[in-house]
């Protein structure tokens, strides 16, 4: 999947003018956080793990961290994120740039509810170089996701 998808996907819907694209990298929450002048725990990370012989995202707010006991009761399964390799194949994105929307239809979308904490957020919008502005209600729509999820530690317990 590339920018150039997501970008038509975001037209679309009237969402365009929300997106940002950059020179600099925005594939880490603390690079994207700069790029995008916002707190780090205002970029909505999306978390690709292994489940069922497939895969999982979990979309968290950037400063969080999943909550292995959480994670376990939620999906029934240890969190173990994809590797490098398996990111693309099975999200459709390169690491660094993986958007929650588009998403292949076997790989369930979840958001966490960290995100709620923040009036916007920024997820990634297909390449390393990019964040698109939207309210949490905003992400459920273009997201659709599976449900809200809370499989997160803390703000305080990550730091």
């Amino acid at each position: 999947m590339t920018i150039e998808k997501v970008r038509a996907f975001l037209a679309e819907r009237g969402y365009l003018d929300r997106l940002h694209e950059f020179e600099a990298s925005t594939a880490t929450v603390e690079l994207a956080a700069e790029q995008l002048g916002v707190d780090p725990d205002q970029i909505a990370k999306t978390l690709s793990f292994y489940r069922d012989g497939g895969a999982v995202m979990v979309v968290a707010a950037g400063s969080r961290r999943i909550d292995n006991h959480k994670f376990k009761e939620h999906f029934g399964c240890k969190a173990r994120m994809l590797s490098l390799e398996d990111v693309e194949r099975f999200t459709g994105y390169a690491a660094g740039g993986v958007c929650p929307f588009l998403a292949p239809a076997d790989v369930p979308v979840w958001l966490d509810v960290s995100l709620k904490d923040h009036d916007t957020v920024y997820p990634a919008a297909g390449s390393a170089h990019s964040g698109v502005a939207l309210s949490c209600e905003e992400l459920e729509s273009l997201t659709a996701p599976a449900g809200w999820c809370d499989v997160c530690k803390t703000r305080e317990a990550a730091t």
